[in-house]
């Protein structure tokens, strides 16, 4: 059953007494992830613009890989002839999997669903697949990452309670089919936590997933519309709620801010496109907020992206040479801000586990929120 290896515990090193934050360690079949922690998202076995040698360079302790459309391209079958993930991509850290199953609701209009699964039609041929709790189990087995997500049903934002209610039971009754089906040892099952805004099915969600049991629990459903303060209010009694001795995941967040704040209420895991996305659209993170290296203020301008960086791009580069590079549509402009901007956010939960085992985690909260980039996230 799901949550019972001793494998995958969490070791919590400390927790700040004026905040929810905590700094930990979960323990994977390669090697500890020490928390909080940032994972970027490699959706088809790549981080996009960065080689794995220097991802690991920039301390990345965890990678994501994406089930639905590693399903799809090469094929499940594919990975595992390789020696899975790890051989395949040439990864030699932990990777996370996430089921594929936000991917599949995102396209509400090509999909099929009922209690036992849901059907959906590929993006890359249009040919239809049908997948059980059992069956997604099997492909991330297949796959071979550290941690896998359950197959659950991801309501979008605003959804009326009724729909919400439904997913939260769906979803639930799926978990328990996961973790009955889930065999290898060396992976942890993670269960996720639905019910948009209501905060009673989010209850509800919690306790279900809590009569399984799992060495982890996704959040999911936040950063999908709905306003930020009202996702940080109920994000707060969610993880208020959920096992002490777990961690903690909020899903597919990635903006400083909300990682700042959210390490607060006691979030352990982070990820996102955002700062890999943003780089191939010619933005960079700083201290002093998004840099769009577009604009001709930046023509002539020889300092570094940002001044309080200790990436090797901020060494080694200009704002002028970059802007050029991103005018140019060099493939190396792309590359240099996907660098710093994974650096940007790898720095920053790597500082914010700093200040919570030095007990200054509301002091860390309070410098980011009056510096002058965090409302510019």
């Amino acid at each position: 059953m799901a949550g019972m290896s001793t494998m995958h515990s969490f070791e919590i090193e400390a927790a700040d007494g004026a905040t929810g934050a905590r700094a930990g360690v979960f323990h994977t079949a390669h090697g500890p992830v020490r928390t909080p922690v940032f994972m970027p998202v490699g959706t088809r076995a790549t981080v996009k613009g960065i080689t794995p040698d220097a991802l690991e360079a920039l301390g990345a302790q965890v990678v994501l890989a994406n089930t639905y459309h590693l399903f799809l391209r090469p094929g499940a079958d594919v990975v595992a002839e390789a020696g899975g993930l790890h051989s395949f991509m040439n990864w030699k850290r932990a990777i996370l999997t996430d089921s594929g199953g936000f991917q599949i609701f995102s396209l509400a209009d090509t999909l099929k669903l009922d209690d036992d699964g849901v059907t959906f039609r590929s993006i890359v041929d249009g040919a239809w697949h049908r997948w059980t709790p059992e069956d997604n189990v099997r492909i991330q087995e297949q796959l071979g990452a550290d941690v896998i997500m359950q197959l659950d049903q991801c309501p979008p934002y605003p959804a009326e309670e009724a729909f919400v209610a439904e997913a939260v039971r769906r979803s639930a009754a799926w978990a328990k089919r996961c973790a009955a089906a889930h065999e290898r040892e060396d992976q942890a099952l993670f269960g996720i936590v639905q019910g948009g805004l209501y905060q009673h099915l989010r209850r509800e969600s919690i306790e279900r997933l809590g009569e399984i049991g799992f060495p982890g629990y996704g959040i999911g459903g936040y950063s999908v519309g709905e306003p930020h303060e009202l996702m940080l209010e109920s994000l707060a009694e969610v993880s208020a709620l959920l096992p002490a001795d777990r961690p903690r995941y909020l899903m597919g967040v990635g903006n400083p801010t909300t990682i700042v704040q959210a390490i607060a209420l006691g979030v352990d895991m982070f990820d996102c496109v955002l700062p890999t996305r943003t780089a191939r659209l010619g933005t960079a993170f700083s201290s002093q907020g998004r840099l769009n290296l577009r604009n001709a203020k930046f023509s002539r301008d020889f300092g570094p992206l940002d001044p309080e960086c200790s990436c090797p791009v901020c060494a080694s580069y200009t704002r002028a040479y970059i802007r050029h590079l991103v005018n140019m549509k060099e493939m190396l402009g792309a590359i240099l801000l996907t660098t710093h901007n994974l650096h940007f956010l790898l720095d920053l939960v790597r500082r914010a586990r700093g200040a919570i085992l030095a007990g200054q985690y509301a002091a860390f909260v309070r410098a980011w929120m009056d510096g002058p980039g965090a409302d510019d996230y």
